[in-house]
């Protein structure tokens, strides 16, 4: 049996036990690919080179156990594999924390928002930042500036310590356990946030692979804004301690920008463009929060 023919076959597997994706892949093939090359000891961008290489009775075996395991078990990949990637970039992962996908990073490394940047852009926060990965991309994709990674888990903090050791980034990125923003050390100078944004009918509908992530970094209440609220509450509240003059908010709320309207219908704010639409991803100013109703 060749490695393709092997792909092929465990991707064939997943379609007809209908597993989840949008993990780090979209379709069976690809979910197949990561799991036996990484089973397999293979980088994961060298499939068209190895397609035609032989595998062994012991390689299949093992490839096969760990589709068994995917399919009985509904964890993400990334779960099985402890990575992921985000820009490339690599990532540990494990159960701890929420996989991460964010659109946020797509922003970090295209530059769409550097017009709401400047020179005087010196401090970010990373507020739930899970296993570190937006904190880790900020710091990669602005070398001047230092970065305060904010999560109310300390397990999923022990994770983003992995992933900020991992790449040499600890004298650059701070790791703070804070429920919402009551940890941190403001101000910043630009606030990234990919919060809770799931609403109560969509946490019911989820399939197995979200559930096996922590319901924490998911579930925002009835129409999935609730985290939203309490964090547009809290720096209207105190806005000189958590946000610099010209302070920008990059918000994901994923498939949730009708409940996000109807929530704060008078806050003026810029819908970015992402890989997935134009309605995932807002960017919201200092000036625009204290102006809304």
């Amino acid at each position: 049996m060749t490695l393709i023919e092997l792909i092929e076959r465990a991707a064939a597997r997943l379609d007809a036990a209908q597993v989840g994706y949008g993990h780090g892949t979209t379709n069976a093939f690809d979910e197949a690919a990561w799991l036996v090359m990484w089973r397999l000891g293979l980088p994961i961008d060298s499939l068209d080179e190895n397609e035609q290489r032989a595998v062994s009775d012991e390689e299949r075996t093992q490839a096969e156990a760990l589709i068994d395991e995917r399919i009985a078990t509904r964890k993400p990949a990334a779960y099985l594999t402890k990575q992921a990637w985000l820009q490339g970039v690599p990532f540990y992962v494990d159960e701890r924390a929420i996989v991460p996908r964010s659109f946020i990073a797509e922003v970090l490394a295209d530059g769409s928002i550097d017009a709401w940047l400047s020179e005087h852009t010196h401090r970010v926060l990373d507020l739930c930042t899970g296993n570190g990965s937006l904190a880790v991309l900020a710091a990669m994709a602005y070398p001047d500036v230092t970065v305060d990674g904010a999560d109310i888990s300390p397990d999923a903090l022990a994770v983003a310590r992995i992933n900020v050791d991992q790449h040499g980034l600890q004298d650059r990125i701070t790791l703070l356990q804070s429920d919402g923003l009551s940890g941190v050390n403001g101000p910043y100078d630009l606030i990234l946030c990919n919060p809770p944004y799931v609403n109560a009918d969509s946490m019911a509908r989820l399939p197995a692979e979200y559930r096996a992530e922590p319901e924490l970094a998911l579930a925002s209440g009835e129409d999935g804004m609730d985290f939203t609220r309490a964090l547009f509450t809290t720096l209207r509240a105190d806005p000189d301690r958590f946000m610099s003059d010209d302070a920008a908010l990059v918000l994901e709320i994923g498939n949730e920008r009708a409940n996000f309207e109807r929530a704060f219908p008078d806050l003026a704010v810029t819908w970015l463009p992402t890989s997935a639409g134009d309605d995932q991803l807002l960017l919201v100013t200092r000036d625009a929060l204290l102006l809304a109703d």
